[in-house]
């Protein structure tokens, strides 16, 4: 900016000294005839003064001899004042053109210098501009020449800052939706090389985002299915869905897969995008559905084939033998007994998974809740003179329904004889855990496999179906239990060893 000033500066210098030379070269041209003039009137007043002189004073002079006298005057007004006076014209216009020079380089300089302080601070803020600091703003001074542009800068300014911050608004709402879809995605370049990933995608696969910065996608160590699906998107270039099975941590995910070309402002291509939707808890849910219809038509058809089967072989007659007959209907009436049971456990289990469920919940004595079932199940325990052992930890009070909660342990401590052998032990215990009450049912039966716990509390799930049906259970027992324990917000806990017993916990929080 400095340059720039110097060079105007000596533009304008130049400028005002050849103004000023013609200036004075113009009044140096005039000043010979102005002095002509002068001198031609001069001497005109000189020669009438000379001549009423002459007269007035009556000297004798002849016309002649005056005229002689007269010629030689511009002579002597030449040699004196007139060459005199052009010295000084001289050097007067010279010391006033100076004068003028230098107060006109001032003055110019003055303004320069303002005009230059204007425009370097409207270039610095360009230049911040330029660099991303859209904050910067121009001072807006009162000088005309540069107030238009330090407002036009100005504008521009507020103009880049609200792009800018609409800008980031929009990218962090996206950023947002992106880690925020629930699904897994990621956007893979033309080359390979991974440009967006989503938390989704490093839940899923356990990665971090330094695992996957600056990373080719081969380099994930993802499994192959979803390699294939990638590669058949960067083939094809079309969008394309499928649902493929994938090995993540030793487990198999189902997952519904949709891939997609990215294609540019321009129409130039991108890359590829791909969303990844976890529905191995659908397939789980579709395959209980099935499960659960199959084993409902299959415990039905058990009961239902038994009473169509005994009622027509007493139409054909059978009935005429009395022993027979009450033989068919003895068998007849459990085989209803065990369809109305399973029905009502049908009934009851939808009623508490049906949303919005409650317990009528208040303190209630887990002793007291104990001993009832213990008195509800002795029947069962004296036909398999079984000894049942009560243990408890003093009296232990818990936030619960009095009726839910016997359910709970008279479904238990059914369980227990029904998988226990006769003259076996059954060992009840009554304690406290922390916040918890605990019931502890620990018994001596065949025991549950270690494969087989996670999934006995499954509807029609039976660990020995002969055993279970032979006990006349519906297999919808602890799938009622588990549902009771969790509307007290409770837990239940099973530990197992086959061929030993099976001991089972429930947890339910302690009255205040």
């Amino acid at each position: 900016m400095n340059t720039l000033k110097v060079r105007l500066l000596i533009a304008f210098a130049c400028l005002y000294a050849a103004i000023l030379a013609g200036l004075g070269f113009v009044l140096g041209q005039l000043f010979p005839v102005y002095m002509e003039n002068t001198v031609r009137s001069n001497l005109q007043e000189a020669q009438q003064h000379l001549s009423d002189y002459f007269t007035s004073e009556k000297i004798p002079i002849t016309d002649k001899q005056q005229q002689e006298l007269v010629k030689q005057l511009p002579d002597s007004f030449l040699s004196n004042d007139l060459i005199t006076t052009r010295w000084h014209f001289w050097l007067i216009l010279v010391i006033v053109l100076f004068i003028a020079f230098v107060l006109l380089m001032f003055t110019t300089n003055r303004l320069l210098k303002k005009l230059s302080l204007s425009v370097e601070h409207v270039t610095q803020t360009a230049l911040e501009l330029a660099q991303g600091n859209y904050r910067a703003r121009a001072y807006e001074s009162s000088d005309v020449a540069t107030t238009a542009l330090s407002k036009s800068i100005n504008v521009l300014a507020r103009n880049l800052q609200d792009m800018t911050m609409i800008r980031e608004i929009e990218q962090e709402r996206l950023k947002t939706l992106i880690n925020n879809m629930g699904s897994a995605l990621i956007m893979i370049g033309r080359e390979g090389e991974i440009s967006v990933v989503n938390d989704g995608f490093l839940k899923l696969f356990n990665k971090n985002h330094d695992d996957v910065k600056k990373h080719v996608f081969r380099e994930l160590g993802v499994d192959e299915n979803l390699e294939e699906f990638v590669d058949h998107v960067f083939m094809t270039e079309t969008p394309y869905r499928k649902q493929i099975e994938i090995t993540v941590h030793q487990q198999i995910k189902h997952m519904e897969v949709y891939g997609a070309p990215v294609i540019g402002a321009h129409g130039h291509w991108l890359g590829v995008v791909i969303v990844m939707h976890d529905i191995t808890e659908l397939k789980n849910l579709e395959q209980v559905r099935k499960d659960f219809v199959a084993n409902v038509s299959h415990e039905l058809r058990t009961p239902i084939t038994s009473i169509k089967g005994f009622s027509e072989t007493l139409l054909d007659g059978a009935y005429q033998d009395e022993e027979t007959l009450l033989s068919f209907l003895e068998i007849m009436y459990k085989e209803s007994n065990r369809l109305q049971m399973l029905v009502q456990d049908l009934l009851e289990l939808s009623k508490i998974e049906k949303e919005g469920f409650k317990v009528d919940v208040a303190p209630t004595s887990f002793n007291a809740v104990v001993k009832s079932a213990m008195e509800m199940a002795h029947i069962q325990i004296e036909e398999k003179n079984m000894d049942v052992h009560l243990e408890e930890e003093g009296e232990v009070r818990v936030l619960g329904d009095a009726n839910r909660l016997t359910q709970i342990v008279v479904n238990l401590l059914a369980n227990a004889v029904s998988y226990s052998k006769p003259d076996k032990r059954i060992d009840l215990k009554v304690l406290t855990h922390g916040e918890y009450g605990v019931v502890e049912i620990a018994d001596q039966g065949i025991g549950i496999k270690q494969a087989e716990i996670p999934r006995i509390f499954e509807r029609f799930y039976r660990v020995d179906r002969a055993r279970s049906r032979n006990s006349g259970g519906t297999g919808l027992g602890l799938a009622i239990v588990k549902h009771l324990v969790e509307a007290h917000n409770g837990r239940i806990i099973v530990k197992s060893e086959e061929g030993v017993g099976t001991t089972m916990r429930i947890y339910i929080p302690l009255a205040s």
